[in-house]
């Protein structure tokens, strides 16, 4: 493993690459929002904004929200634009109370809103089967929170589904003028977190279509017959986790006072039960987890060192949510013991190694 020497993510980390001076892709993005023309920016949002107007026969937009900081934020942007927004929302199996009362908070604020339930027995089987074949419990919810916005855009005739970040650009895939303003099919493909998987790939002894018809989105014919273009908020307007976190606080939002549940963060990824084990397989994957993605952020923003950040990192050690990992062996009908048995078939041995006591170990880890 090689990791960046200006914040504190490995070159393991998928579309992740170090140039030659060992500073990541993601790096070299952050510094490249010092020069853009925000104010310009702001202009075409609001050209954006006026065409969405002007073609709307009902609802100007469509807010994929979760009830989290991001979702608050956006809500404020559009309703501040003067834009009459649909919120939807996947809702999530493991939805926890503080998440249901930042989702509440959410619709108060004014907006419509729909909270899209799924078959629970579909969505835990599906869940432990992604989880099995490829080491990943969330590919149904991205599958879902991306395409039932999308579906219900289609049927609505909404002309606009707003976005927050474009995380193909935060957290350091390409550049921004690569991975561009608009999530389309080839963005989810490519950037989804579905290992390039689509619906009808799922498809089987196991599902039939019908079971998964939320997980089916519209393609690209269909969303430019139906007008609805999707765009990323952090396109136009300059996006950062603390700064959409005080907008959302003043608003009412809440941040979780027991803590992180996943991740350096008290207040993100603390409405589901489950997402915790979306990063959690990233450190038998991959090395890091979701804590090395947030300080990395902290660093960016120039709110905190380098140093400070493996020093957070050396103090936190394990990070298993062993909590979260029982919950879900009780929604999926397995035992706690399977599912550690499983998560260690996806552990990558070309940079885990085991010390003479039996113990895995990360050879050239980022401290000692």
């Amino acid at each position: 493993m090689k990791w960046c020497q200006s914040c504190v993510l490995p070159d393991t980390r998928p579309n992740l690459i170090l140039d030659k001076d060992g500073i990541c892709n993601a790096c070299r993005n952050h510094q490249s929002k010092k020069i853009i023309d925000w104010n310009q920016r702001q202009e075409q949002l609001k050209k954006v904004v006026e065409d969405a107007k002007s073609r709307s026969s009902g609802y100007d937009c469509l807010i994929p929200v979760s009830g989290g900081k991001d979702s608050t934020w956006q809500t404020i942007q559009c309703l501040e634009l003067g834009l009459k927004p649909l919120a939807v929302t996947w809702r999530p199996p493991g939805r926890t109370p503080i998440g249901q009362r930042n989702l509440n908070n959410l619709i108060q604020l004014g907006v419509d809103h729909i909270d899209y339930s799924i078959n629970p027995d579909v969505e835990a089987r599906f869940m432990l089967k992604a989880f099995e074949q490829l080491g990943s419990t969330a590919i149904p919810m991205h599958l879902a929170l991306f395409n039932i916005p999308l579906t219900i855009a289609c049927r609505f005739r909404i002309p606009l589904v707003i976005w927050g970040e474009n995380s193909a650009f935060e957290y350091g895939n390409k550049r921004e003028a690569d991975t561009g303003f608009t999530l389309d099919n080839d963005w989810m493909r490519t950037y989804g977190v579905t290992h390039g998987t689509k619906a009808i790939d799922w498809v089987g002894d196991s599902f039939t279509r019908a079971d998964l018809t939320p997980y089916f989105g519209p393609d690209d014919q269909e969303l430019q017959q139906a007008g609805v273009r999707a765009i990323f908020l952090g396109y136009y307007l300059q996006w950062d986790p603390e700064t959409s976190k005080a907008v959302a606080v003043q608003h009412g939002f809440e941040s979780d006072t027991n803590g992180p549940r996943t991740g350096y963060f008290n207040y993100a990824d603390i409405d589901d039960d489950f997402i915790s084990l979306h990063h959690w397989l990233k450190w038998y994957k991959f090395g890091f987890t979701r804590t090395y993605d947030n300080l990395s952020l902290e660093i960016r923003n120039e709110r905190m060192t380098r140093e400070q950040a493996l020093e957070i990192i050396r103090q936190l050690g394990d990070e298993t949510p062993h909590g979260d990992i029982e919950t879900f062996a009780q929604f999926t009908g397995v035992s706690k013991d399977y599912l550690m048995s499983v998560a260690e078939k996806f552990r990558n041995l070309s940079i885990w190694q085991k010390n003479e006591n039996g113990v895995w170990y990360l050879p050239n880890f980022i401290i000692n």
